[in-house]
């Protein structure tokens, strides 16, 4: 005869499980939480007994979950997002555009378009409270799974399965150029004669980079040899201060070459017979609710971006990642 058990753990002892989890110790987790240790200690140790399991090894320090006890705080992770999405409901069918939204930037586009996304939510939306956080792509998508961050503005097509992309604009690539470097002095840079060697790049944390290294190759294979000197940046502004003072180029997107100096523009290059742009897009969880939220954010980015930025048509000369 099989036994059924009605086990009726709650929200609190969830978020308690996953607090010491995080901390791994039961009194910092406690504060975290706004109670008392003896009391969290409490209601998880209620828990392990209704499940008749050990979610954690008290003896070891730091605090360590049991193997099922791994399990136990995944889905303990899960099921928060899932009930969490409950209030979101309720807040989009009111048609309550309100409160706070996280948002990703990566550091290629943050620098350029930061300022100007703050300006506009204060003068449309002073209702959002928008939370910025800069972070490669990588650790952004990761955030925006684990519920961690609602969205992100990235470079894309990113393809990913968990993700939904709503493409905002699509800025042209730039060469930025040595003055100082007489190879460099016509007023457009044929990629048939680049030698990628000679092209200063980003650490291989940044998509960019990746952008920028099958932009060079669209045209010619990187050249056999190592350059003398290899020095990965993690600025755009870095690498334009190395061109300046050194040989070689870079390549910058539009954005970023919109904030430069007239003195410094006059080192731009377009690229010979080519147009190649990236694609910047709001990119949220495929599980995102709060549609109207969403609205409101794409329209606060989409208006810190220049009209001539936002045509669609450019999408067919995107540079993948």
């Amino acid at each position: 005869m099989h036994k059924f058990y009605l086990y009726i753990m709650n929200i609190q002892q969830l978020e308690y499980i996953i607090a010491v989890d995080q901390y791994r110790h039961f009194v910092k987790a406690a504060e975290a939480c706004r109670i008392t240790q003896p009391t969290l200690s409490m209601m998880i140790r209620r828990l392990e007994e209704e499940l008749n399991v050990q979610i954690f090894n008290r003896s070891d320090f730091p605090v360590e979950p049991t193997t099922i006890g791994r399990e136990i705080i995944e889905q303990a992770k899960s099921a928060l997002k899932q009930i969490n999405k409950i209030k979101e409901l309720v807040e989009n069918e009111q048609s309550l555009v309100s409160g706070s939204f996280s948002l990703g930037v990566i550091p290629t586009i943050a620098p350029y378009l930061v300022p100007e996304l703050l300006r506009r939510r204060e003068l449309s939306h002073k209702e959002i409270s928008l939370v910025l956080k800069e972070n490669t792509t990588t650790n952004i998508v990761g955030d925006i799974l684990a519920g961690k961050l609602d969205g992100g503005l990235m470079a894309g097509p990113l393809n990913h399965s968990g993700l939904i992309e709503y493409p905002v604009y699509y800025e042209k690539f730039y060469a930025y150029v040595s003055p100082s470097d007489s190879a460099w002095n016509e007023k457009e840079i044929n990629l048939d004669l680049i030698d990628i060697r000679h092209v200063w790049l980003l650490e291989s944390v940044h998509c960019l980079r990746g952008q920028i290294e099958r932009l060079c190759r669209m045209k010619k294979d990187v050249s056999n040899g190592e350059s003398p000197v290899r020095y990965e940046a993690g600025s755009i502004d870095t690498l334009i201060n190395i061109v300046d003072l050194n040989s070689g180029m870079t390549v910058i997107p539009e954005m970023s070459a919109m904030t430069l100096s007239e003195e410094r523009q006059e080192n731009l290059r377009e690229f010979k017979d080519l147009t190649a742009v990236r694609e910047v897009s709001l990119v949220v969880s495929k599980d995102y609710v709060r549609k109207k939220m969403l609205d409101a954010i794409f329209e606060i980015v989409s208006d810190s971006v220049p009209k001539l930025m936002k045509n669609p048509e450019l999408k067919k000369f995107v540079v993948d990642l």
